[in-house]
């Protein structure tokens, strides 16, 4: 089925090379925004600090995803799993697949699966182009902070999209670029509009944008239902 985006063919077919140097960033242009520096695994104690539930409230984002109990959830750029986790216990029939693109990360991530004895969490180590799921198989996908690494998000985002089971979901949370009091680095911020405008992109539809989050926009996106 055809999908109407809005979009030029030259801003899908190809990436560009930012000229100038950016301090945060790699350079690599998609759709007007310089993709930022991937985060490494030297994060790992920044994503667990245990400041991290008052300043983004995963309580209210976890919340707010409606998860069923057999739902299958994949959470793409993981990291530590912090979000992971927060997702077993709405899901005890389902399975949560934690996908990140740093052996390390995934390390990590098997390491705290086996320490909290968690049966229906599965850690992935992902690629650049995409999580490599098979087609129809994910209910949701979650991306927490993430997607404005991906070196590679039109591909990643196509990979995604074909995962997804018809009506599926997209949620992503990016720290809101509209407001300079959020003090997180310009590129690892993301305007809601410029989300929409890759979301549509691939063909998804935007739902709704939920203002619950300190920092956040907690953005909601559906595939196509047919």
């Amino acid at each position: 089925m055809a999908v109407e985006t809005g979009v030029s063919l030259t801003d899908l077919a190809s990436y560009q090379q930012k000229v100038g140097y950016s301090l945060d960033g790699i350079g690599k242009v998609y759709m007007g925004r310089e993709i930022a520096q991937v985060m490494g695994n030297q994060g790992a104690g920044w994503l667990e600090r245990p400041q991290r539930a008052s300043s983004e409230r995963p309580d209210r984002l976890v919340e707010a995803l409606g998860l069923r109990h057999t739902d299958v959830v994949a959470d793409i750029g993981a990291g530590t799993g912090y979000m992971s986790f927060r997702m077993i216990p709405y899901l005890p029939q389902g399975k949560v697949l934690a996908i990140d693109l740093q052996p390390e990360m995934v390390e990590i991530l098997n390491d705290f699966k086996q320490a909290r004895q968690v049966d229906n969490l599965e850690a992935i180590l992902g690629k650049e182009t995409g999580p490599q799921l098979p087609p129809n198989s994910l209910d949701l996908v979650l991306m927490v902070d993430a997607y404005h690494e991906f070196a590679y998000p039109r591909e990643m985002m196509s990979s995604i999209v074909q995962a997804l089971k018809p009506g599926g979901r997209v949620v992503l949370a990016e720290y809101r670029a509209e407001n300079p009091l959020v003090l997180i680095k310009p590129l690892h911020k993301m305007s809601q509009k410029q989300v929409r405008k890759e979301m549509q992109a691939v063909g998804l539809t935007w739902q709704e944008t939920k203002k619950l989050l300190p920092q956040q926009h907690l953005m909601f996106f559906q595939a196509p239902v047919s």
